[in-house]
């Protein structure tokens, strides 16, 4: 849900997805002297309470000495940017937002401009479709508060819970629909959590049939030991004749007609519930159901990848499809040494008139940093595991990326394991809960191409955005174009994860500098006492993209409210 007001020259322009509602704000020139940032108060229809928001940063004057982890309420130390989130928010809710302009002495701030805006969040289950993100969050300052810092396997249930938020049930309960008459048919490269084998077993007790395929080349000794331990092996057969079997999908059929799809990028291991950063996808949708069960076909073949294998899924799932009528599209592959997926997704990207918006595990493919290095006004984010896909080449693929980087339209946002409690007084933050793992955040693996207009395109899958995904893995990915509640809800969350890792990487260039003898005099825990903290945003040569930023999430300013 979207929705724009303007008063008193402060536009604020709100997108609520599921766990998210995201605020792009913008300020009239005249109204720019002496304001000292944003308050943002809540009120919930649902449980009749208004709180002041909170944040993590405040002024040296008045709060000069926060313990570690404290937040403060937005009201007296208010939000320097002109963008921001409530993260706190919970599916299918009604709020209504008040965001107030603060101006003068920190110490006696004065309410100047209010504007006032209800939203619901989307729910999680549509009728189409339905996302559930967890929180990729194991290092982050909210669980070291929460959880002291405990792995979950100590810190018990809770933890897990926090972290899945809703992941895990909800594929639990979309096998928990197969029972007599039903059939389950599922494709895995890594298949281990097990929580996850269980709900596998009971649709089986249930009387549904129940067929598994798993990755028997990587991950196969833990697939195979925790198929054994959940007494499941009569129900999986392993593919050992492929390259990487990296699908994570789930077709539900019923009378064997299918019905509906789980897919998406999460792997069912403890990392890939509870630790990266992934989705669960559900389509309820025949077609894209029949075609994800006609795959499954191709997959329990245990073709090769050759020639015959990857032309049967380009002529399954031409790409572009010819022509590109349906709101969802299915790709699979592997498919020809042309590429031809991977570069209709790098087409989709280059076709963004507003924004692009990406996520990349495993280094940038040049097809994509083509488009990331367009002389234009489109703004550009991409949020990155690391700059690099192969180690033979890091140096040249991190010096690219950084050309990019110097973009005026372009931010990007790197992963880093750092230990964040070594910069002033953040609190200690788990770096993973699985020390052997070659992905410790970013997972996911989506795109959004103008997602705030009236046709946004979404992407989403397993695929990684890269070559190997596109000739020689077994992957599957999804293309919706034209719906707004899906795009909402994957802008949410990828905001949400870009200003995490933002602020870790900010850490991180910080220390370096520090080591080095340079530090930068840059304090996170204490906002600027004047009103100089705007200047960025209206800056049309700043590199950080506070302006480009600014102009895309606040929307333009009306006539009324025009600084001219």
């Amino acid at each position: 849900m979207r929705l724009r007001k303007q008063h008193g020259g402060l536009s604020v322009n709100a997108v609520a997805g599921t766990h998210v509602v995201f605020f792009g704000l913008d300020l009239a020139a005249s109204k720019r002297a002496r304001c000292r940032g944003f308050g943002f108060k809540r009120f919930d229809h649902a449980e009749g309470d208004t709180i002041w928001l909170h944040g993590l940063k405040t002024f040296e004057k008045t709060e000069p000495h926060p313990a570690a982890g404290e937040s403060f309420s937005t009201l007296r130390q208010p939000i320097q940017g002109f963008q921001w989130a409530d993260y706190s928010a919970k599916p299918g809710t009604t709020y209504t937002y008040t965001v107030v302009a603060l101006y003068g002495d920190p110490a006696d701030l004065k309410q100047r401009i209010t504007v006032e805006i209800e939203i619901t969040t989307e729910s999680e289950v549509g009728a189409v479709h339905s996302a559930f993100f967890n929180r990729g969050s194991v290092a982050t300052q909210e669980y070291a508060r929460r959880f002291q810092n405990r792995p979950p396997n100590i810190a018990g249930p809770g933890a897990y819970e926090w972290l899945s938020r809703g992941l895990l049930e909800a594929f639990v309960a979309f096998l928990g629909r197969a029972g007599p008459g039903w059939e389950v048919h599922g494709a895995c490269y890594e298949f281990q959590w097990p929580d996850a084998l269980a709900a596998v077993r009971q649709a089986h007790q249930r009387g549904a049939k129940v067929h598994v395929l798993f990755d028997d080349m990587g991950p196969s000794k833990a697939n195979r030991a925790a198929i054994k331990a959940a007494k499941i092996r009569a129900l999986c057969r392993g593919r050992v004749h492929g390259k990487l079997m990296h699908n994570k999908f789930f077709v539900l059929s019923r009378n064997g007609a299918p019905q509906a799809v789980w897919t998406g990028s999460t792997n069912l291991t403890e990392n890939g519930i509870f630790g990266h950063a992934n989705v669960g996808h559900v389509v309820e949708d025949v077609t894209i159901a029949q075609a994800f069960r006609d795959y499954w076909d191709r997959l329990a073949a245990d073709s090769p990848v050759a020639a015959p294998y990857r032309s049967a899924n380009e002529q399954a799932s031409p790409a572009p499809p010819h022509p590109w009528k349906s709101v969802t599209t299915a790709v699979f592959s592997p498919r020809g040494a042309e590429l031809d997926a991977l570069q209709w997704y790098a087409d989709i990207a280059g076709s963004a008139k507003q924004g692009l918006f990406m996520t990349f595990a495993f280094g940038m493919n040049q097809k994509f940093m083509d488009v990331y290095r367009r002389d234009d006004a489109v703004l550009r984010m991409a949020l990155m595991e690391k700059e690099w896909g192969n180690p033979r080449t890091r140096a040249q693929e991190t010096q690219a990326i950084q050309q990019i980087r110097n973009r005026r339209n372009v931010v990007v946002a790197v992963g880093n394991r750092i230990v964040t409690n070594s910069f002033d007084r953040w609190l200690a933050e788990m770096s993973r809960i699985d020390p052997d793992v070659h992905v410790y955040w970013v997972h996911t693996k989506f795109m959004l191409v103008d997602p705030l207009g009236a046709r946004p395109t979404v992407v989403t899958g397993s695929a990684n955005f890269s070559k190997a995904s596109t000739d020689t893995n077994d992957e599957n990915m999804l293309v919706i174009r034209g719906d707004r509640r899906v795009a909402d809800i994957y802008f949410g969350e990828y905001l949400r994860l870009y200003t995490h890792y933002a602020f870790r990487e900010s850490v991180k260039i910080y220390t370096e500098k520090k080591q080095q003898g340079t530090p930068e005099d840059w304090k996170p825990q204490f906002l600027v006492d004047d009103d100089s903290w705007m200047a960025p945003y209206f800056d049309t040569h700043d590199r950080g993209g506070r302006e480009t930023r600014r102009k895309y999430f606040g929307g333009p300013m009306s006539v009324a409210d025009s600084p001219h």
